[in-house]
């Protein structure tokens, strides 16, 4: 279902509507104020009312009210006062528009439904009091507009009676759960409605709240309201029906505010480890180690052996591996627990068979180890430290080489798109050390091909900055002329769009979306390392398509990092284990000019079994759909 513009469906933000309905107290200024209110918080649309008396009450009612109940007596005069002339209405659409927020009207009675109708709204609301009146109903079917429909004051076999009947008509439509108490008890508010009424009709629900305060609204938002609809007031004390049940401005924003954070929280049925997490784990975390002295030949019991901080090594979770062993080495205390001291023969793992060209992600440590698995091109991940006490690398490499810069300079994140002058000049310090460190190294590689050289451009930050993009990629193509490229290739890597750094989450406000990427690359002739774990996070953030976003930066392309990816945030997962369709993944980047390098999150622990677990899985897929392609020419 659409209402306008806005897509009313799992995953698409809530659709929030702001109540104004009677609380203008028949004022055409007051009515503006609210709708300036629900600009301001972000509401995608403000609603009012609309009646013609003399067609919704029988004359008797409308006449000598002094025989009548109570509640006629005191509800019919203040509609009769509230009440906005047409030319009110008319006011308040144009008003509505030049405000960018949709103007939406509940029409109590047939002729309102016209009047509305002929303002030109998206959809129409029906009130509560109007879900059983198969009149208005039949009539606003004719109309062909979306409906919002609100159930309270119904019960369930009524519901089920108005669902056929707009069934039946193909109505567009949706359903709001509601308690129409003005306030509702908050223990009569039966939330657990929302879901079942969902998977009952398949159709939208939201909820229409007539509560005090925001809390249940928000609740309801967890329980997978697509809609919500919330009054809202200036003052509480007015006088009028509904100002006690509505939200003063201040209240009705952060409402808005905290619908959006609940949204956020929501992400994913399944659960994967953040990057955060992942820093946290390794520090916080646990690991086997031995108790005491264990010496080669003694059996391992559970007195010898415990768990200690950080979480680098073998979990704990293997305690029951380990017990009845045989110790096959001098182990001392405190010392870490290893994959050969479980009593499995140890299996060596010779070069891999896969079918595309590849390459590993290695340390100054630990390549010599890792070229023995056959990559064709090693990515060097620096750290600071590696720049100026980096291990002389005194053996030759039959493999090309790439090096992926350190993340940090000093205190800061390298960062190119800086407005702040000394950062971007450390920043672009920082680029040419890594450079320098790529030149010397390379005569020990295969010079086939220029060394590459994967950055970052920058243009982080704590909080969004949605309308700095232009200054902060002028700053980076500015950064990136300074920069002595020679001997080298720069590959610019698009970024997620909250990254982890320093163990908090930041926001990219630059080189996520591939338009603005493939933009600068056109404009500075630049190539890229696509980094399709990045890609699919900036997607979901987006909401956009993995695919076209691939087949926008394909001719770009000359270096591929290859992980799974979840959600927003949840990068650096192992194949297979998020939201990445690879099969498509894969043919899309058939023919590229450039490698794949697996870059799971710890992937080179226990011998590398992260990355070589990746390779098999993603061999495994490539054979599936026949793909055993080279680079193509550049």
């Amino acid at each position: 279902m659409k209402i306008a513009s806005h897509q009313i469906s799992e995953g698409a933000p809530c659709f929030i509507i702001a109540e104004a309905g009677l609380n203008h107290n028949g004022l055409l200024r007051i009515a503006k104020l609210l709708v300036d209110v629900a600009v301001i918080a972000g509401a995608q649309a403000v609603k009012f009312q609309k009646r013609d008396l003399k067609s919704l009450y029988r004359a008797e009612e409308l006449g000598d009210r002094t025989g009548s109940e109570q509640q006629f007596q005191y509800i019919l005069p203040q509609l009769e006062r509230y009440e906005l002339p047409e030319t009110d209405f008319h006011e308040l659409k144009a008003y509505c528009d030049e405000k960018g927020i949709i103007f939406l009207c509940s029409p109590w009675d047939v002729p309102s439904a016209d009047f509305i109708d002929s303002l030109g709204v998206p959809a129409f609301k029906v009130a509560s009091a109007d879900m059983t009146n198969f009149v208005l109903l039949e009539h606003l079917c004719s109309k062909g507009r979306p409906l919002i429909v609100s159930t309270g004051m119904s019960t369930e076999s009524e519901v089920a009676q108005t669902v056929e009947f707009l069934k039946g008509r193909k109505a567009d439509f949706a359903l709001l759960h509601c308690n129409s108490t003005y306030p509702a008890a908050y223990d009569e508010l039966n939330l657990r409605c929302m879901p079942t009424m969902g998977k009952q009709y398949g159709v939208p629900v939201g909820y229409s709240g007539h509560e005090r305060g925001g809390a249940a609204t928000l609740a309801a938002v967890a329980l997978g309201a697509r809609i919500v609809e919330k009054h809202l007031t200036l003052d509480r004390t007015m006088k009028g029906p509904d100002h006690p049940a509505s939200l003063e401005p201040e209240e009705f924003i952060n409402l808005v505010k905290d619908i959006r954070i609940v949204e956020r929280s929501l992400g994913s049925p399944h659960r994967w480890v953040t990057r955060g997490e992942f820093m946290n784990r390794e520090v916080l975390g646990k690991s086997l180690v031995a108790a005491c002295d264990i010496k080669k030949g003694r059996q391992i019991t559970r007195e010898t052996v415990t768990a200690k901080s950080p979480g680098k090594g073998i979990s704990p979770q293997r305690l029951g591996e380990l017990l009845g062993t045989v110790a096959r080495r001098d182990i001392p205390a405190d010392g870490y627990f290893v994959e050969s001291d479980f009593g499995k023969p140890l299996q060596e793992v010779g070069p891999v068979d896969f079918p595309l060209p590849w390459g590993m992600i290695v340390r100054f440590s630990d390549i010599d180890k890792l070229v023995s698995f056959g990559p064709q091109i090693v990515e060097f991940h620096l750290t600071e430290a590696d720049l100026s006490h980096h291990n002389e690398l005194k053996g030759r490499y039959e493999q090309r080489l790439a090096v992926h810069m350190a993340e940090y300079v000093g205190e800061n994140l390298v960062d190119l798109c800086s407005c702040d002058r000394e950062l971007r000049t450390r920043s672009i310090r920082r680029i040419e050390e890594v450079t320098a460190l790529a030149r010397a190294i390379a005569p020990n590689f295969d010079t086939g091909e220029l060394p590459k050289i994967v950055i970052h451009p920058g243009g982080m930050s704590f909080e969004p900055q949605p309308n700095r993009a232009a200054v902060l990629l002028d700053n980076l193509a500015d950064s990136l002329g300074q920069i002595n490229t020679e001997g080298v290739e720069l590959l610019l890597e698009n970024m997620p769009p909250l990254p982890w750094y320093f163990g908090g989450q930041w926001y990219h406000n630059v080189f996520v979306d591939a338009e603005e990427i493939a933009g600068l690359c056109e404009r500075l002739n630049f190539k890229l390392c696509l980094d399709v774990s990045h890609a699919q996070l900036a997607c979901n953030y987006l909401g956009c398509d993995l695919a076209a976003y691939v087949r926008r930066l394909k001719p770009f392309t000359r270096h591929v990092h290859m992980a799974d990816a979840a959600g927003k945030s949840g990068e650096g997962l192992q194949i297979g284990e998020g939201e990445i369709d690879f099969e498509q993944l894969l043919l899309h980047l058939d023919g590229v000019n450039g490698y794949l390098i697996p870059e799971i999150w710890q992937g080179h622990k226990f011998g590398a079994e992260g990355f070589i677990l990746a390779l098999k899985r993603l061999a495994d897929i490539a054979s599936r759909i026949s793909i055993s392609n080279k680079p193509a020419e550049a």
